[in-house]
């Protein structure tokens, strides 16, 4: 299919069950399903609170049939080092069956104009270090590996031992 045939959206809290399954499939596709602790509730709480801000926005692509082949979800960081906000896209993914017809290409895009909506000075996002293809399609979006920065972590305990 084209992405002609699908309608790119914000998420609503009607999207949430959906919306988890196709987390569920990315978290297999990525190997963390065994620790993967994403709810319903939890989404709902944290994407579409009755009140307050949202802790995440999410885009999704609806298929004609209206289920979902894909989503974006994307957060804020309020400024850095040059006062402007920065979009951070944490997760970008589309149903292996609706691959290669535009979707991501066009969550991306939408994604894109809510940067440009909310003054945003760059969009940033982390790819696994073996996904070729994912590095590939991001280039062709007008993307490119930041080698200025590195990604570090480090855990927290939860009883604040570490």
């Amino acid at each position: 299919m084209n992405a002609g045939f699908f309608r790119v959206r914000a998420a609503t809290p009607v999207d949430v069950p959906a919306l988890l399954d196709l987390m569920r499939e990315l978290a297999a596709f990525e190997h963390y399903r065994d620790s993967f602790g994403v709810t319903q509730a939890e989404l709902r709480r944290r994407g579409f609170p009755v009140a307050g801000e949202p802790e995440f926005h999410a885009v999704v692509a609806e298929t004609p049939a209206g289920g979902l082949a894909g989503y974006a979800v994307y957060h804020l960081l309020p400024f850095t080092y040059d006062l402007k906000p920065t979009l951070v896209l944490k997760e970008l993914f589309v149903r292996l069956p609706d691959r290669s017809a535009g979707l991501g290409t066009a969550l991306l895009d939408q994604v894109l104009r809510e940067a440009r909506r909310r003054g945003c000075r760059q969009i940033r996002w982390a790819v696994l270090p073996g996904n070729d293809r994912a590095k590939a399609f991001y280039r062709r979006w007008g993307g490119a590996p930041d080698a200025q920065w590195e990604y570090w972590r480090r855990d927290v305990d939860v009883d604040g031992l570490r």
